[in-house]
């Protein structure tokens, strides 16, 4: 990778990172206050991203809590470190505690996977779960005029998939300016600067309910229309941040009449943005989609709170209780009143979902048993909703717990509220060393192999998407053992072969010139049975893909058999393949183990290979074991010296190798130890449809030295053969 380094590769420890983390942070200060907005913003910019970035440690983000903030939520009675520590055991450690005036400051380090918990919120009710203390969710009351939301605004959602909820409400009469002290403190804490009180109102709603909403300038809403659509090819917009941003079609963005107005999740518009002189706002809550969000996110550069949260799926059945909130803090700060009603957009409403514990596996997998109203007080803590059934508790996951859907979850839960602590250790564990299989064994040496051959091991993602699915199979993909995770939308087919996984590695090396580009991969593929209800028959398999030629892959593969079962007879025979433009099965001893071929346009189409086309080649794991030889034997090195001769022969372009070597051993003699193939040539001298194919010949006599003579007569035998069986004119010039 040239020119940057990405967060993943970089190891940031503790320390460090939060030097350069307050050092970034004195920048941003400094660059605001000195009021230069060229030099300055182009620094703030630079130092508010590397420092969201330095936020991402290790897989999990960090979050300032102020103590003062999070006691309006929850009292614990529990003073700082004790705070920390009950965090710490939750599963949220505590990096660092600072004091910050008269407040305290806990750095809480949250994974990725509780977004609901990148709240002051989604943090009180973690705590509250494990000290029994209530939970304060504040109280909203919204004093709404007479005048109906609809007269100002109108919402459409055309890509429902990318955004599940929208909704809008109108605060007319406020009063642009400063936010009040408390306000501007509490954010400055945490890290966010105060723009006004609007703004600032809408990051306290942020920070406090984990949703992130966004005001517009309703003046400058055309039509006062909101558009939730993806972008059209050249469409552009300016970012509050100054960033001028080119849209892709694949991008999901906020539009009125005239055009784009925000990034979906991401960033508002300049245009739009709130101001000195905004008397009426259009209020944003909604829900979406993270993959997009992070993708679009990425694409732009344009790294952002918001999207930050997004991408780590919010509460879509809490937006319209965290638009009220937002709306009540926006009234409470900058004065106005909010229309009557909101328009709610809300296209896929789901049910609850429902995830069933079983005690004695609960029990079996801690090692320890916890009582059956233990259980179901730990989870109700945590807003559970549960019922027993016989040996069964079922729960009711609450909307905010997105990460929660299988059963370890739920045991997982009740072991960190339960403490990990109470799991008994043994001071001393016994390892017992276990040899290597013959399976590990077989895998190390088809690795060193064919790493001797230029190739190089890759692991992929065993899910491939529809279309690539499709360039593997005669049937219908619909055959394919699917996922409907979330998280996996697109690419959630099991894969049947490895060769499409492969091919989309080797487009990677070739958009970075990393060529030649040979790899290989080992791993269970998932063929379907055919069969109604049942599940696919799973197999291990070898494959190969590479840029170079079939001839030298076949060469590849002969080696490689001959390697594992050095008697093997092996065979390149004809086949069709679906995926292959030229293919061929691999036979060994009689029974085909896999096939090769060079990729058909299709294939290349889909992955885009303009200048490199690809062969590759996939083997059963299990028949290759099968062919695993025993005890070596050894033969003395031949006493009496080979001769060898090179034959170029001129044959029809429709006869085949395996044709040609079938001729020559019908009429050769014991001495013809073994034929080369050395190479094709069409062109000057060659007669359209026909081709010259040179080979070599070796010969020896295991009881004495071959003569010339004798091998000459060898040799007119074989030529004659070649010229009945397959038609074979021996090349003179």
């Amino acid at each position: 990778m040239k020119g940057q380094i990405r967060r993943s590769d970089v190891f940031y420890p503790p320390i460090l990172r939060s030097s350069i983390k307050r050092f970034f942070k004195c920048i941003v200060y400094t660059g605001v206050a000195t009021n230069q907005p060229a030099k300055s913003l182009t620094v703030v910019r630079a130092a508010v991203r590397l420092s969201l970035d330095l936020d991402f440690f290790n897989g999990a983000f960090v979050m300032k809590i102020l103590l003062k903030w999070l006691n309006d939520y929850i009292e614990t009675g529990l003073s700082t470190e004790g705070i920390a520590e009950t965090l710490s055991d939750l599963g949220f450690p505590c990096e660092g505690i600072d004091h910050y005036d008269d407040d305290v400051i806990l750095d809480v380090e949250v994974t990725s996977n509780r977004g609901d918990c990148l709240s002051y919120v989604g943090i009180a009710r973690e705590l509250a779960a494990a000290t029994g203390k209530d939970l304060k969710i504040p109280e909203v009351k919204l004093d709404e005029s007479s005048k109906d939301v609809t007269e100002f605004a109108s919402i459409e959602i055309v890509e429902p998939d990318l955004c599940g909820r929208y909704t809008g409400r109108i605060i007319e009469g406020v009063k642009v300016g400063p936010s009040p002290g408390w306000l501007k403190d509490r954010l400055e804490a945490v890290g966010l600067r105060s723009v006004n009180n609007v703004v600032d109102a809408s990051n306290y709603a942020m920070m406090e309910t984990g949703q992130p909403p966004h005001a517009f300038d309703r003046a400058k809403i055309a039509e006062g229309r909101i558009i939730v659509r993806k972008a059209v090819a050249g469409e552009r917009i300016v970012s509050i941040d100054g960033t001028t941003c080119e849209l892709a079609p694949d991008m999901l963005i906020i539009a009125d009449a005239r055009g784009p107005v925000a990034i979906a999740g991401i960033m508002g518009g300049l245009d739009t943005e709130v101001g000195a002189r905004t008397a009426t706002i259009l209020l944003e809550d909604a829900y979406f989609d993270p993959i997009s969000v992070r993708r679009t996110s990425r694409k732009l550069g344009l790294p952002s709170e918001a999207a930050f949260r997004f991408e780590r799926i919010v509460d879509i059945e809490m937006v319209d209780w965290a638009s009220k909130r937002t709306a009540q803090l926006i009234t409470q700060v900058a004065g106005g009143r909010v229309a009557k009603g909101v328009v709610d957009i809300y296209p896929k409403r789901s049910a609850a979902k429902e995830v069933t514990l079983r005690l004695s596996r609960l029990g079996k997998l801690l090692g320890i048993e916890v009582p059956a109203e233990e259980v179901v007080r730990i989870l109700s803590a945590l807003s559970f909703h549960t019922r027993r059934k016989d040996d069964s508790i079922v729960c009711t996951v609450p909307s905010w717990r997105s990460d929660i859907y299988r059963e370890i979850d739920l045991i997982e839960e009740v072991a960190r509220v339960h403490g990990y602590h109470k799991i008994p250790t043994e001071r001393k564990i016994e390892i017992e060393a276990v040899p290597v299989d013959a399976r590990q064994k077989l895998t190390e040496s088809i690795g060193t192999y064919l790493n001797g051959c230029g190739f190089y091991e890759t692991i992929t993602v065993g899910f491939v998407d529809n279309s690539v699915a499709g360039l593997f199979t005669d049937g219908d993909v619909k055959g394919h053992l699917s996922v409907t995770d979330v998280s996996r939308k697109s690419a959630n087919l099991l894969r049947e072969t490895l060769l499409g996984s492969l091919l989309g590695v080797l487009k990677t090396n070739v958009n970075a010139k990393n060529l030649p580009c040979r790899i290989f991969e080992i791993a269970d593929t998932f063929v379907p049975s055919g069969k109604k209800a049942s599940l696919p028959i799973e197999k291990a398999k070898l494959a190969l893909v590479c840029d170079g030629d079939l001839r030298d892959l076949r060469g590849v593969i002969e080696g490689l058999i001959r390697s594992i079962g050095r008697d093997a007879q092996i065979e390149f025979t004809t086949a069709e393949l679906v995926w292959a433009e030229a293919g061929a099965e691999v036979v060994v001893n009689g029974g085909a183990i896999g096939a090769a071929g060079i990729f058909s346009e299709a294939a290349r189409d889909k992955f885009d290979f303009k200048d490199v086309t690809p062969c590759g080649a996939e083997l059963e794991f299990e028949e290759l074991a099968a062919l695993q030889s025993g005890a070596l034997k050894v033969k003395p090195i031949p006493r009496f010296p080979a001769i060898q001769r090179d034959l170029s022969i001129v044959v029809a372009e429709e006869v085949r190798w395996a044709d040609a070597v079938e001729a020559i051993k019908s009429k050769a003699s014991g001495e013809l130890e073994d034929i080369q193939f050395v190479g094709i040539y069409r062109g000057k001298g060659i007669p359209a449809g026909r081709k010259s194919v040179t080979l070599s010949l070796r010969f020896r006599d295991e009881d004495g030295t071959l003569t010339h003579e004798t091998v000459d007569g060898f040799q007119a035998d074989i030529v004659e053969s070649l010229a009945k069986s397959v038609g074979a004119e021996l090349r003179t010039g």
